[in-house]
């Protein structure tokens, strides 16, 4: 066997069972790589909340978008393929109400056979059009508005247009994240790809809810003091408050890169 499972109420009883019936268990082995593929399942065992992976796609010079607001398109095809695949290996995709409005997204999966993740919005004032393209498909997609706007008159519409409203704190006026982590736990909803623009990115961060990284890299420049970059907020104030992360894999996608890293 690779590894323990994390869960009390199950771990040690299938090896039990087996020497219990003459058969010799040898393990863990390969634990490491074991632990690796099931990493989503044993943090949501043990946390009760999702695990949650930041995407973005930049330039070399670390831009999101051109001075304009415009990013399609920042990476080439291969690469905007591995992040629908990605999409349907994660159970949730979160993005601010910022994006939904600026870039009207469906975020769906696009190719055969590939599942669709939980559109999950965070709108602190309940600001989503009802006209945008998570909402008129809220009855084909699962959707998810969380808010802290708590009246009923102004939810009332998105519910009917299929969408799930949950209430959730503010924290320096906005989601509180963590607290929404452990609700959308409570949904069993394990992990979440987190695509959301340089404010919710900040505060995901600032809230420590964000395990992995993935930084899709384009050998572009956009150049612009005022063009967005994947992370906004205060930021630090010196080098050695930075949120440390761990380098877990590098990969070439067409002409672009991938790099992988997770919280140390």
């Amino acid at each position: 066997m690779g590894s323990f499972d994390p869960n009390p109420l199950v771990s040690g009883k299938g090896i039990t069972q087996l020497k219990n019936a003459g058969i010799e268990v040898v393990g863990p082995v390969l634990e490491k790589k074991c632990t690796e593929i099931n990493k989503i399942f044993f943090h949501f065992i043990k946390n009760q909340t999702p695990y949650v992976m930041m995407k973005y796609a930049m330039t070399l010079d670390g831009k999101i978008a051109t001075v304009t607001g415009k990013s399609k398109w920042i990476t080439g095809e291969k690469a905007r393929e591995n992040v629908h695949m990605d999409r349907s290996r994660f159970m949730g995709i979160m993005v601010g109400v910022g994006t939904v409005i600026a870039d009207n997204p469906s975020l769906t999966s696009r190719g055969k056979d590939l599942k669709n993740p939980i559109r999950i919005i965070c709108d602190t004032w309940l600001r989503t059009p009802l006209s945008s393209e998570v909402v008129a498909s809220a009855k084909n997609y699962e959707t998810i508005i969380a808010t802290s706007n708590l009246d009923v008159e102004a939810q009332q519409p998105y519910i009917e247009k299929g969408c799930k409203i949950i209430t959730v704190s503010r924290k320096k006026e906005k989601i509180n994240l963590k607290e929404l982590m452990m609700k959308l736990g409570n949904e069993g909803i394990d992990s979440i790809i987190l695509e959301g623009g340089a404010s919710l990115n900040a505060s995901a961060l600032e809230e420590g809810i964000v395990h992995k990284i993935q930084a899709y890299i384009a050998p572009k420049i956009f150049g612009g003091e005022n063009a967005k970059t994947p992370v906004r907020g205060e930021g630090v104030l010196f080098p050695e408050q930075a949120t440390q992360f761990k380098i877990m894999n590098i990969a070439s996608l067409g002409e672009d890169i991938l790099l992988e890293s997770e919280i140390t």
